[in-house]
């Protein structure tokens, strides 16, 4: 990314809500946009792309999934959706869509703040994931050499492992949905297998977690899929 500050473009009608995330994305250095409608947030996306978007999908026009259908028929810009719905079905609705993360309301700030963070992050760096090593406290994975190291000690995975942890790693940061894990992984006629991705997910976290019953590198998020921390 170049100097300028990230542009945040929120949609969302309830003018409160608008006024705290703008107050506090403002205050962290981002410029911002708002939206109080789809249609409104559809025209400012096309017209002055943002660097990421934070979705109400409550809108008073249309659903918030239509404006993550209609955005990601043209762009990868990441999608934070901020929604009283808080229901895991919901969520996993929002994140098969193509949303990138998903905040239930009340939220916190803070929290908001670093899936910001997080989003930018990975959209700058998305297309470096092959070339360059991902690195979190002692976990190195080198997808272009096929190596992960915890601790500096070499970890040898079996290919299925590898590729569960491949997905994870280009997806550094962002909750990745069971079925978008085991339809990568395992292909689409699997999205449904949830038992697999549950033994290979428990043998993953066995080689690469000093605690596999506490996690500190791959997160559940229950009942939706799982997050590899980058921080």
């Amino acid at each position: 990314m170049n100097d300028a500050p990230a542009r945040i473009l929120i949609i969302e009608d309830e003018q409160p809500i608008r006024r705290l995330l703008r107050i506090s994305l403002e205050s962290h250095g981002y410029q911002v946009a708002e939206a109080t409608t789809a249609a409104a947030g559809l025209q400012q996306a096309i017209s002055q792309p943002p660097d990421a978007v934070v979705l109400d999908l409550g809108l008073p026009d249309q659903d918030g999934l239509q404006v993550i259908n209609r955005i990601r028929e043209w762009s990868r810009v990441p999608i934070i959706v901020l929604s009283a719905r808080g229901r895991e079905s919901d969520k996993i609705v929002a994140l098969d869509a193509g949303a990138d993360d998903y905040l239930t309301k009340p939220f916190s700030v803070g929290e908001l703040l670093a899936r910001v963070r997080v989003a930018l992050r990975h959209a700058s760096t998305v297309s470096e994931a092959i070339d360059s090593p991902f690195q979190v406290g002692g976990l190195i994975a080198d997808l272009g050499r096929r190596q992960v190291f915890v601790d500096h000690q070499e970890v040898r995975l079996t290919p299925t492992e590898y590729r569960l942890l491949a997905v994870l790693v280009r997806h550094a940061g962002r909750v990745v949905t069971h079925r978008q894990l085991l339809r990568e992984v395992w292909g689409p006629d699997s999205v449904f297998e949830n038992q697999y991705l549950r033994v290979y997910m428990g043998q993953l976290r066995r080689k690469i977690e000093s605690d596999p019953a506490r996690p500190r590198y791959l997160r559940t998020e229950l009942g939706v899929g799982y997050r590899l921390m980058d921080e």
